[in-house]
């Protein structure tokens, strides 16, 4: 089973969260979930760099990381993950969807309306709990 480290960004602009909706995947359970924008970490790469790659590959904006939020180690049934996630902020709220369905911009208390990929769910959870 193949091991992956992951990085997610938890951006925030004006009091809200984007939250990003993926596509099919090979995998039916993460297919069409929530979940923070991000990705893989490639070999001797820095999460903040990885993060930083990730958002404009995926998005084409660009981010400022502060703090590493919550680290998560979660085992899907065909791989596992270690998701390191930071608390980020935008300059402007402007991006473009490359590569998921959807997004929305949620305050905290909002985020639980989602249906979301599950190594990303302790994540919600805390930032819920942060309010």
């Amino acid at each position: 089973m193949s091991h992956n480290h992951v990085v997610a960004a938890i951006i925030i602009h004006d009091e809200k969260i984007l939250c990003v909706q993926r596509g099919i995947s090979r995998f039916p359970y993460i297919s069409y979930k929530w979940e923070f924008p991000g990705g893989k970490v490639e070999l001797d790469e820095k999460y903040e760099f990885a993060l930083k790659r990730e958002i404009v590959e995926e998005l084409e904006m660009k981010i400022i990381v502060d703090d590493l939020f919550l680290k998560v180690d979660y085992s899907y049934p065909d791989f596992t993950i270690t998701l390191h996630s930071y608390l980020c902020k935008c300059e402007t709220p402007a991006f473009k969807l490359t590569e998921h369905l959807d997004f929305k911009w949620l305050l905290r208390e909002e985020l639980e309306q989602l249906d979301w990929a599950e190594a990303d769910k302790p994540i919600v959870e805390l930032l819920m709990l942060n309010k």
